[in-house]
Protein backbone atom coordinates (compact mmCIF):
# COMPACT_ATOMS: atom_id res chain seq x y z
CA UNK A 1 0.00 0.00 0.00
CA UNK A 2 3.00 2.07 0.67
CA UNK A 3 3.96 3.16 -2.64
CA UNK A 4 0.16 3.06 -4.18
CA UNK A 5 0.23 6.58 -2.10
CA UNK A 6 3.97 7.89 -3.06
CA UNK A 7 2.49 11.28 -4.34
CA UNK A 8 3.83 12.52 -7.53
CA UNK A 9 6.80 15.47 -6.73
CA UNK A 10 5.03 17.86 -8.25
CA UNK A 11 1.84 17.49 -6.31
CA UNK A 12 1.55 20.47 -3.86
CA UNK A 13 -2.01 20.12 -2.14
CA UNK A 14 -4.75 16.91 -1.95
CA UNK A 15 -8.53 18.32 -1.09
CA UNK A 16 -11.70 16.06 -0.18
CA UNK A 17 -15.08 17.51 -0.86
CA UNK A 18 -18.16 15.23 0.45
CA UNK A 19 -21.00 15.43 2.47
CA UNK A 20 -20.99 14.41 6.00
CA UNK A 21 -24.44 12.50 6.10
CA UNK A 22 -25.38 11.74 2.91
CA UNK A 23 -25.30 7.87 1.50
CA UNK A 24 -23.85 8.86 -1.71
CA UNK A 25 -20.56 10.42 0.18
CA UNK A 26 -20.07 6.96 2.59
CA UNK A 27 -17.65 5.37 0.22
CA UNK A 28 -15.26 8.86 0.04
CA UNK A 29 -15.55 8.60 3.98
CA UNK A 30 -14.73 5.07 4.39
CA UNK A 31 -12.06 5.24 2.12
CA UNK A 32 -10.34 8.06 3.96
CA UNK A 33 -10.98 6.49 7.13
CA UNK A 34 -8.70 3.64 5.89
CA UNK A 35 -6.70 5.37 3.80
CA UNK A 36 -5.43 8.99 4.91
CA UNK A 37 -3.06 7.18 7.60
CA UNK A 38 -1.25 6.04 5.26
CA UNK A 39 -1.33 8.71 2.75
CA UNK A 40 -0.16 11.38 5.51
CA UNK A 41 2.60 8.73 6.97
CA UNK A 42 4.35 8.60 3.21
CA UNK A 43 3.59 12.07 2.27
CA UNK A 44 4.40 13.98 5.38
CA UNK A 45 4.95 17.89 3.98
CA UNK A 46 1.99 17.08 1.33
CA UNK A 47 -1.25 19.26 2.63
CA UNK A 48 -4.28 16.39 2.29
CA UNK A 49 -7.28 18.60 3.08
CA UNK A 50 -11.03 16.89 3.90
CA UNK A 51 -13.69 19.22 3.56
CA UNK A 52 -17.31 18.53 4.39
CA UNK A 53 -20.49 20.46 3.38
CA UNK A 54 -23.92 19.35 3.60
CA UNK A 55 -25.53 18.04 0.33
CA UNK A 56 -22.40 18.69 -1.89
CA UNK A 57 -21.41 15.37 -4.76
CA UNK A 58 -18.06 13.98 -3.58
CA UNK A 59 -15.39 14.65 -5.16
CA UNK A 60 -11.26 14.92 -5.27
CA UNK A 61 -8.69 18.10 -6.31
CA UNK A 62 -5.16 17.83 -6.64
CA UNK A 63 -3.59 20.92 -6.67
CA UNK A 64 0.02 21.07 -8.85
CA UNK A 65 2.88 23.22 -9.34
CA UNK A 66 2.05 26.61 -11.17
CA UNK A 67 -1.19 26.39 -10.49
CA UNK A 68 -2.51 23.62 -12.41
CA UNK A 69 -5.82 21.77 -10.64
CA UNK A 70 -7.15 18.47 -11.28
CA UNK A 71 -10.70 17.72 -10.44
CA UNK A 72 -12.58 13.77 -10.48
CA UNK A 73 -16.23 13.01 -9.39
CA UNK A 74 -16.30 10.24 -6.99
CA UNK A 75 -20.38 9.91 -7.14
CA UNK A 76 -21.46 6.60 -7.73
CA UNK A 77 -17.62 4.75 -7.18
CA UNK A 78 -17.30 1.99 -4.75
CA UNK A 79 -14.41 2.14 -1.98
CA UNK A 80 -11.87 0.37 -4.67
CA UNK A 81 -13.12 2.58 -7.55
CA UNK A 82 -12.31 5.65 -5.49
CA UNK A 83 -8.91 4.38 -4.19
CA UNK A 84 -7.87 3.53 -7.87
CA UNK A 85 -9.13 6.92 -9.07
CA UNK A 86 -6.83 8.60 -6.43
CA UNK A 87 -4.08 6.68 -6.89
CA UNK A 88 -3.76 7.46 -10.56
CA UNK A 89 -4.96 11.45 -9.54
CA UNK A 90 -1.41 11.85 -7.16
CA UNK A 91 0.79 9.85 -9.39
CA UNK A 92 0.31 11.80 -12.54
CA UNK A 93 1.57 15.33 -12.69
CA UNK A 94 -0.40 17.61 -14.50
Amino acid sequence: MASKYAFAQGLKELRFLFCQTSEHSAPVRNFLTRSYPTMKKHNPHTPIMIREASGVEPRVYARFEFGKEKMLPLTGLDDKAIESKVTELVKNAV
